[in-house]
């Protein structure tokens, strides 16, 4: 699968933004039309490898080495910090068109700490996840300042993601025992 990445100059408004004013005006009309489902599937494929499909979009992930893994895919806490800084960097894109504001470039570095003792479950009172994450974001455009925070907090406020990990989301689970042939 080839992903179309446009290799001319970049824009905030090569984003479809009569398209996203469209569903907006519906969601607008009728709330129940922003009501979604996502899902995915992961498949184990190997020692720590999993392939996840989510539409038709394939997600590979691993472990690295010194945990058992290959190293042959990101780690999913990896996969977090991406979904994180993709989910900003989408609404920054959006909110910064919406405005009329354009960027020339921008970029976003991402990390987090984590104690791997919870991981390894040497020490319950240890959480396996992240303790903190923090970003930097680099934006090249002739916008103020100002108009720039505005439209990070915008995005911030409006992510999905960002929700997701600041505020949590509560996670159910069920186990089904597939008999063996």
């Amino acid at each position: 699968m080839s992903v179309n990445i446009p290799t001319k100059t970049k824009s905030c408004f090569s984003l479809d933004l009569e398209n996203y004013r469209a569903f907006l005006h519906q969601v607008e009309q009728d709330p129940g039309k922003g009501k979604f489902r996502f899902s995915a599937k992961t498949l184990w494929r190997d020692s720590t490898i999993t392939e996840t499909v989510a539409r038709d979009r394939v997600i590979l992930a691993d472990e690295p080495e010194v945990l058992g893994g290959k190293d042959s895919a990101a780690d999913p806490v990896e996969l977090l910090l991406a979904a994180l800084t993709s989910c900003v960097s989408i609404g920054l894109v959006t909110q910064a068109a919406r405005r009329g504001v354009d960027f020339e470039d921008f970029e976003i570095e991402v990390s987090g700490d984590m104690d791997l003792r919870g991981y390894l479950g040497l020490d319950e009172q240890v959480r396996p996840g992240y303790t903190n994450l923090e970003y930097t974001v680099r934006i090249k455009s002739d916008a103020p300042p100002e108009v720039l925070e505005d439209i990070l907090h915008t995005a911030e406020k409006t992510s999905p993601m960002f929700d997701n990990i600041q505020n949590g989301v509560a996670i159910t689970s069920r186990l089904e025992v597939v008999p063996e042939h």
